[in-house]
């Protein structure tokens, strides 16, 4: 059932706190709730009717007032929905943050209260291999070939300046052997690119000799032209 305003979502997430012993209070200095218990941290939510980025200021802000800022939003069906479209992320976003997050469901006979996210702080944990191939990737690169921010282009990694490379090379010396492919280029995967042909620019002429396909001469015809360009 859609809201008609932020305030519907008071009274269900003040019942929910209050039956977890906390006093619940609207509207203070600001603060849409705040849930006051003797011996633990000051709650405070902020209520909207769908999740925003204005919902997300807001929630920060209170950061500097409390370690425990909720954001709530009540539930919906519409595929359209902000948190529906991007549920993992919404969840990733406020833990990021160290932000809450609940959800209030009104249903046909029952109202009920879901904590999708606990506010606690963030400790991210490093993914050591993506970093590392992240790291492998910059220094493997030649020269800065992309525009960041750029998109519907194919992005020039290190592994397709490489291929480029080996196809420049039999491209010019026709039916070529692997050999010479390496030491012309200085790639010294070129067997692996080669046999792997990922791209499919290659075709073996006979054992160790490779030649462009068709796909191939046009895809580096494309190049060629860019780089005029």
């Amino acid at each position: 059932m859609p809201i008609k305003v932020e305030s519907d979502l008071y009274e269900p997430i003040k019942r929910f706190l209050e039956e977890r012993g906390y006093t619940v209070k609207g509207e203070v200095n600001g603060v849409d709730l705040v849930a006051y218990h003797p011996d633990r941290e000051t709650v405070l939510v902020e209520l909207k009717k769908s999740f925003n980025l204005k919902l997300v200021f807001q929630g920060i802000d209170r950061l500097a007032l409390s370690d425990r800022v909720y954001l709530a939003v009540p539930a919906s069906s519409v595929a359209g929905n902000v948190l529906n479209q991007n549920y993992k992320s919404v969840k990733r976003l406020c833990r990021r943050l160290g932000l809450g997050l609940m959800q209030v469901y009104f249903g046909p006979r029952k109202t009920r209260v879901d904590i999708l996210v606990e506010p606690v702080p963030y400790r991210p944990r490093k993914q050591l291999g993506k970093s590392e191939a992240l790291i492998d990737e910059f220094l493997s690169r030649e020269g800065d070939p992309n525009t960041g921010g750029t998109t519907g282009r194919k992005i020039m990694t290190a592994y397709r300046q490489q291929v480029v490379q080996v196809a420049y090379c039999v491209a010019e010396h026709g039916d070529c052997p692997v050999g010479k492919i390496r030491e012309s280029t200085g790639v010294k995967k070129v067997g692996s690119i080669l046999q792997k042909n990922h791209y499919g620019w290659f075709e073996r002429v006979s054992r160790g000799h490779y030649r462009l396909t068709d796909l191939g001469k046009k895809e580096m015809d494309g190049f060629a032209e860019a780089n005029q360009g």
